[in-house]
């Protein structure tokens, strides 16, 4: 393949050789002074990463319909704890969570409460877009807003913006104060602390924008009757930058949610563990939950998100009466009665991921996944032993496979400072942020591995950059010929 080819599988670029070493070579100048790239931490790509028009439109569309599914989804739990839906679904959804963490996340005061940032990992398949999770509390925001200001200033067009991260943000907490300036502390734990830099980078942009903001450990916080403070600055807005399943390891969580609870300081995302459950996508595919699905969501996005998210099931241990299958699970035109049939499936047959469900340290990174197709059959079957004996603590899921479809992308290489090509899968990570009823498409992350790599997350094999929006086509006489096809080229103007 030619090495001025861009992302994507597109024709040669404008771009010449020369120009895209320079481009990539700047790229990852901004990101190492902001302290956001070590100078191999990913691999770098002299440009954007091009959307068709089809995936852009869907992605665009998306936010809203996400933000629909969320909110149905905290109808859904607080509706099964009253009785006026199954009582099952609180209880999947409450599994291996600690009780006084429940009782918090209950409280009427934060009935309405939802995440402020609504980011899917959607992966392009042959059949087209599939949405593999939803991640709540998400990293990568400060990465993509740097991204995108560092393209952007290379004259590349960037979806969002140069700004359309930090302005989102900005928006997001904005909108849970009617009347005054707020005041944010980013919280990060130890446990994420690979993602405090960009937090860092994010808090100094806030402030340029206006935004009083800093990132802090939980140590940092200090806590009076008055509220809560860092040095002597008063909080308003606590942004969680760390999970639930972490919080005993947390320090000062307990004062951070007792201000809370007191309406002291507000914070987001909510501390609601079942708005971070992998399991919602089996609620959604459950026969039984469907006229209520159809009731929140509308027909068209119940349609759309059934098809968009696959198909998934809660492995619960629990014996399945005799006349009874595991709905819409068939294996080799069989329906399924039992999980454990699932283990001596044939490769062909175990077209299958397993993953832990939400509140658990391996829940997140592609940690604790097991591809069954990838696996031998016997670390298979072993597999989903442990993840049926870990039910009570730790349940899991299993969910379809569906494989993502090739693209080819072209990265630098700094030790040869050459532009190279290769074969590979992609994860898009769009970010929308929600104020109020309104939610906004700010940015999206794309993450291209190796056609080797299963799992598609960041690695330093992976070629990570902003995406780009579709550009019109120019037809006879200059006039635009519609919408650009799936191997456009993106060049700067």
């Amino acid at each position: 393949m030619d090495p001025t080819t861009a992302l994507a599988g597109h024709p040669p670029t404008e771009l010449l050789p020369d120009r895209q070493r320079e481009h990539s070579r700047r790229v990852r100048t901004g990101l190492v002074e902001a302290g956001l790239h070590d100078g191999a931490t990913w691999r770098i790509s002299p440009t954007p990463f091009p959307l068709s028009s089809a995936d852009f439109s869907a992605i665009q569309s998306l936010g809203r319909r996400l933000l629909a599914f969320t909110r149905a989804l905290n109808r859904l739990y607080y509706e099964s704890v009253g009785g006026m839906q199954p009582t099952w679904v609180a209880e999947y959804l409450d599994q291996g969570k600690p009780s006084d963490l429940i009782d918090f996340a209950r409280m009427n005061r934060f009935r309405v409460s939802l995440p402020g940032v609504i980011r899917p990992d959607l992966i392009l398949t042959e059949d087209g877009l599939m949405i593999s999770e939803l991640d709540a509390v998400p990293g990568g925001i400060g990465l993509t807003g740097c991204m995108a200001q560092t393209y952007t200033d290379l004259s590349w067009p960037i979806v969002g913006g140069r700004n359309g991260m930090i302005e989102g943000f900005a928006r997001m907490i904005r909108s849970l104060h009617d009347n005054h300036l707020p005041s944010l502390a980013i919280v990060v734990s130890e446990e994420a602390k690979d993602y405090r830099p960009e937090m860092v980078w994010l808090a100094a942009r806030l402030r340029e924008a206006g935004l009083p903001a800093q990132t802090v450990s939980p140590e940092d916080i200090t806590f009076t009757e008055e509220g809560l403070f860092v040095e002597s600055r008063l909080i308003t807005t606590l942004y969680r930058f760390f999970e639930l399943f972490d919080l005993k390891n947390v320090p000062k969580a307990e004062l951070m949610f007792y201000a809370v609870r007191k309406g002291r300081v507000a914070l987001t995302p909510p501390a609601k563990p079942w708005l971070e459950e992998k399991m919602a996508f089996a609620l959604l595919h459950h026969p039984g939950l469907e006229l209520f699905w159809r009731r929140e969501l509308g027909q068209e996005t119940f349609d759309l998100l059934q098809q968009l998210m696959p198909r998934t099931w809660i492995l619960d241990p629990r014996p399945i009466p005799p006349h009874a299958v595991i709905p819409g699970l068939n294996v080799d035109g069989r329906s399924v009665s039992d999980w454990k049939s699932l283990a001596g499936l044939g490769q062909k047959g175990r077209r299958f991921v397993i993953k832990p469900s939400g509140f658990s340290e391996l829940a997140w990174g592609s940690r604790g996944v097991s591809v069954g197709h990838d696996l031998p059959q016997k670390e298979w079957a072993d597999a989903l032993d442990r993840s049926l004996a870990s039910f009570t603590k730790m349940p899991h899921i299993l969910q379809e496979f569906r494989k993502g479809r090739r693209v080819a992308v072209s990265y630098h290489d700094p030790v040869k400072d050459e532009i190279v090509s290769m074969q590979g899968r992609v994860r898009l990570s769009p970010y929308y942020f929600v104020a109020g009823e309104t939610v906004e498409l700010a940015g999206i992350l794309a993450t291209v591995c190796p056609l080797d790599k299963k799992l598609i997350h960041g690695m330093t094999d992976a070629v990570m950059a902003p995406c780009a929006p579709p550009s019109p086509t120019v037809g006879v006489g200059g006039v635009p010929a519609g919408p650009p096809s799936a191997t456009m080229a993106v060049s700067p103007p």
